[in-house]
């Protein structure tokens, strides 16, 4: 194989799917990257067995042929080489070694034959639709901070992505609760998805999927299955295993009787958490809200640094209510919201709380109390 190609399209290319490699593998080849020169293109590709990422980049092709290389290495070497620069990719004869050449940086690699490397089967897909980067982008965004970390519950380690009815018009939900919190994001279904079966989508692809979504132009096409999902992207197909397991039935947690409303400067409110949140202890950062008629008073009380106590002006003008939130919840919830206030639907300090943004009625958020 020998290849030369811009070092700025070598590297963006590069920047896409190394990520996806782990840092530590028991599995050698598993820590490489498969390229493929052929025709006008050199192809990249890593996986981590459960996810795969490949990306084509322009090259002009002098020799076709495949190897595998340390993916983080070459990433490296690419990165640091001169801006402008041109890059030649260039393997032995026996294919043990590739020799990467910029300018007077020379550098040898050892390879792994292409034929280790594994291949994610991706089979065949039920259902296939296209959507715009920024609909896909606003369904991750706004639900990917409430994904749960716990390993145990892993089934709630993605994010829900359903199809579900709401006032006689076909909905694309994604949906992410941790067990304390659950935020929801939806837009109209787009041709294709009627009858999809409801899928979650891991933690790892989410956060890959995030990062490839930022060119607003770009239309994402998506196929899936009950076990696989694969969006492409440009030059870029992402490929990934989805999370075998049960969503829970998240309706039975989204409050219907909430009748107490505050409406609260949205920037506000969240300088306020932040700032009293300041003598929380780490462990619980629990901050008190006493809601009375035209006024919210945060309140944080640590046994062992102080207290702090925040007023705030707010529109409420039920029965007075105390109730306890997570700060750091709090700031999460409020980073999502676009519009200029926030509306909380109450019932009482036990139950959970409802959370609208004022300029978007697709999202909705519900948070758990805590006791204060």
């Amino acid at each position: 194989m020998r290849v030369i190609l811009e070092r700025s399209n070598l590297l963006k290319s590069l920047n896409h799917v190394h990520r996806v490699v782990e840092r530590r593998n028991t599995i050698p080849i598993l820590s490489n990257v498969l390229l493929s020169a052929e025709g006008a293109t050199l192809e990249m590709k890593a996986t981590d067995l459960d996810l795969e990422v490949t990306e084509a980049t322009p090259a002009k092709v002098e020799r076709g042929g495949a190897t595998t290389v340390p993916a983080h290495l070459l990433y490296d070497i690419v990165r640091k080489l001169a801006d402008g620069a041109e890059v030649m990719l260039k393997t032995d004869e026996d294919g043990n070694a590739m020799t990467v050449t910029s300018g007077r940086s020379s550098f040898r690699l050892q390879c792994l034959p292409q034929s280790d490397f594994p291949e994610l089967s991706a089979g065949s897909f039920s259902h296939i639709f296209r959507l715009d980067s920024v609909a896909l982008r606003g369904l991750i965004e706004k639900t990917q901070f409430a994904i749960s970390t716990e390993e145990t519950r892993y089934y709630l380690n993605g994010i829900y992505l359903h199809t579900h009815e709401a006032g006689g018009k076909l909905k694309l939900r994604s949906v992410a609760t941790d067990g304390h919190r659950l935020a929801r994001a939806e837009i109209d279904a787009p041709a294709g998805s009627e009858g999809m079966p409801g899928i979650i989508i891991p933690r790892k692809t989410v956060s890959e999927l995030q990062k490839l979504v930022d060119d607003p132009d770009v239309a994402v096409t998506t196929e899936l299955s009950d076990t696989k999902i694969r969006f492409t992207i440009g030059s870029v197909v992402l490929t990934s295993k989805l999370i075998d397991g049960t969503f829970p039935d998240y309706q039975r947690v989204i409050p219907t009787g909430n009748d107490k409303k505050l409406i609260i400067d949205r920037q506000s409110f969240a300088a306020a958490v932040d700032r009293v949140s300041t003598i929380s202890s780490e462990r619980g950062r629990a901050v008190k809200l006493s809601i009375a008629e035209g006024q919210v008073t945060l309140a944080v009380n640590n046994p062992d640094s102080g207290s702090a106590t925040e007023e705030l002006a707010a529109d409420y003008s039920s029965d007075p209510i105390e109730i306890g939130f997570n700060a750091k919840y709090l700031l999460d919830v409020a980073a999502q919201l676009t519009g200029t206030e926030a509306k909380f639907m109450l019932a009482d300090a036990g139950s959970p709380t409802l959370i609208h943004d004022m300029a978007d009625e697709t999202a909705l958020y519900v948070l758990m109390p805590m006791r204060v």
